[in-house]
């Protein structure tokens, strides 16, 4: 059977757990080699076994997302071990829920960290790996945080703006250079984070993490004319056009 991602290269980060796990075996399934970042080792090793079991091959690079040493060396780690990057998939984040005024500096800065700083970082090191190639994909997980605005989220709604705001930037940018720069921008998901965050929404009602990673595969095996600059995904309980 012919794989559509074979010998294509991945990095996804957020890669032990939820969507980044199920971005990673849909990856893997195409035949990609994988690069998992994350800090859970164990997990991280979890999610190897199945993408190995899916038909791609993985390598595991333990990631502190709040460290830009760490961040450069995963980027390095991938390149030096298959020479080449094709996909980079920006999935790994946090989230803080408090009103405002409760809201500490530290708390702000981790969002923005994780959220945005993180993101910023590996797409400025895998840019000349997707240059040299001459094609790539970059892949931004925000949130419909960062297109609306919710109330005791106003750090986390920061930090989804701003990497919705560098990816708008950063498409134009490499628009001439054949490397294309997508956002999906997801309602709520299943996910630890979301459970944690929302216990007021039903579990039956909440996105599966497969299909965020069906909608990644799409946008890194149709290279067409047409392009999707940025996907919105609600739940179908939730009110329509977000």
């Amino acid at each position: 059977m012919n794989k559509r991602l074979a010998e294509k290269v991945a990095v996804v980060t957020g890669a032990s757990r939820g969507i980044g796990r199920a971005i990673a075996v849909a990856l893997g399934g195409e035949g990609a080699s994988v690069v998992l970042a994350a800090r859970d080792i164990e997990a991280l090793n979890d999610t190897a076994k199945l993408v190995s079991q899916a038909g791609g091959k993985a390598m595991v690079v333990p990631t502190e997302m709040t460290d830009e040493g760490s961040l450069i060396n995963l980027i390095r780690s991938a390149g030096d071990r298959f020479g080449r990057i094709d996909i980079l998939i920006n999935n790994a984040g946090v989230t803080h829920s408090a009103k405002l005024t409760e809201t500490t500096t530290a708390d702000y800065d981790r969002c923005m960290a994780v959220n945005a700083r993180a993101p910023y970082i590996l797409c400025r090191e895998v840019i000349p790996w997707l240059g040299n190639l001459g094609r790539g994909y970059i892949i931004n997980i925000a949130s419909v945080v960062g297109v609306k605005g919710y109330s005791l989220q106003t750090a986390y709604g920061a930090s989804k703006h701003a990497l919705r705001g560098m990816s708008i930037a950063l498409a134009e940018e490499l628009k001439n250079e054949n490397i294309r720069v997508h956002v999906i921008c997801p309602g709520g998901v299943d996910t630890e984070m979301v459970t944690r965050v929302r216990p007021d929404i039903k579990k039956d009602d909440l996105i599966a993490p497969q299909e965020i990673a069906e909608l990644v595969l799409y946008l890194v095996t149709h290279r067409g004319n047409a392009v999707m600059d940025e996907i919105h995904l609600r739940r179908q309980t939730s009110g329509p056009w977000f």
